[in-house]
């Protein structure tokens, strides 16, 4: 009987010491406060700060950085005010400081200007995005948006007036966190440019264009014109007046190289259908390929008219006299028929044949 009270007692205390090993789930855990925090709101809440600050997670206690940029709180700091807010016993560790960075959407200025040029794209006679030069009222920075804005960049509207280049745009992006979209507006001026081919130097009439004279620049296409010259049709042309330094080039200022030149002794080529002869003559004016000049024959002191054909060289066609053909087949009689007389020019007074 004792021996059985014994074991009875003993399993007793084995079942209570097995109780208290198995952990109980609705126990407390103790708060942690975290080394590095990350937010997205313009306040820092507990919770942002402290694993398992149950109720007291969404309690605001700090303003958050800047946009996109991380400040830091000394951990007993953080502490006091924990407490103030009757958060205690927050485990820390060896923490000395905590580090809070707040999550942004960073937009360039280029990426704006890429949406404001393609909002204006052939918008009261512009043309493609891509040769619009814009000039903003305020300068143009790179923008740090809440990170709760995730869509895209689109415009909603979009004004210019040709009469003085001047644009309003604006610009929307969806936000998660709210209904109504963030809002840009930009203003500022728009100029459509086309690449032309600019003077380095100042060039004279009849000068030759090196590759040194011209250079490659965008301009305004209402100061360039729709006749704009290139740089690869310009090389070796001929300019047809003088022009300044920094002048664009227009496809009528630029004629083709002169191959005959004013005082030049030239080649005259007489040519005809059978017939080709040169001489030597003095030409009386200057010409490009096509043109005609006149020349002087140092024999003949006469001056005769021909067409530039290579340097040096103008060629006369001469005409060549169409043959006469005269038809007899009025002459021959017909078999039987006797012919009958023909007058002859200058005959005043023609014999008329008697019947014999």
């Amino acid at each position: 009987m004792l021996l059985r009270s014994l074991l009875a007692a003993i399993a007793l205390i084995a079942a209570a010491s097995g109780a208290l090993a198995q952990p109980d789930d609705d126990a407390i855990v103790a708060p942690v406060l975290r080394a590095k925090a990350i937010v997205t709101a313009d306040v820092v809440r507990i919770g942002d700060l402290v694993d398992n600050a149950g109720t007291a997670a969404r309690i605001p206690i700090y303003r958050s950085p800047d946009l996109g940029t991380t400040g830091s709180l000394p951990a007993a700091q953080v502490i006091a005010t924990l407490r103030a807010h009757q958060v205690i016993g927050v485990t820390t560790g060896d923490l000395k400081e905590v580090t809070v960075t707040r999550l942004a959407r960073d937009i360039q200025g280029k990426e704006i200007e890429l949406a404001v040029t393609q909002a204006l794209e052939h918008r009261g006679g512009l043309g493609d995005a891509a040769n619009l030069t814009l000039t903003f009222d305020r300068e143009l920075q790179d923008l740090h948006l809440d990170a709760a804005n995730t869509g895209v960049i689109q415009a909603t509207s979009a004004r210019y007036e040709p009469r003085n280049n001047r644009f309003d745009v604006t610009l929307e992006i969806a936000n998660e966190a709210s209904s109504e979209p963030t809002k840009l507006r930009f203003t500022g001026t728009a100029i459509e440019t086309v690449e032309a081919a600019i003077l380095t130097r100042n060039v004279e009439r009849s000068d030759l264009l090196k590759s040194a004279d011209v250079i490659v620049e965008r301009r305004p296409k209402a100061e360039v014109g729709s006749d704009a010259a290139s740089r690869d049709r310009a090389m070796g042309m001929q300019m047809r007046r003088p022009m300044r330094a920094g002048q664009p080039l227009h496809v009528a200022d630029l004629v083709k190289p002169d191959l005959v030149q004013r005082d030049q002794s030239v080649t005259v080529i007489y040519q005809s259908v059978g017939l080709y002869i040169t001489s030597r003559a003095k030409a009386l004016d200057s010409g490009t390929e096509g043109d005609v000049v006149n020349v002087l024959n140092p024999q003949s002191k006469r001056t005769v008219t021909g067409v530039v054909t290579g340097r040096g060289q103008v060629t006369i066609q001469i005409a060549t006299p169409e043959p006469v053909y005269v038809s007899s087949t009025g002459a021959i009689p017909a078999e039987g028929e006797q012919a009958a007389p023909k007058s002859v020019a200058g005959d005043s007074n023609p014999q008329v044949a008697k019947p014999e």
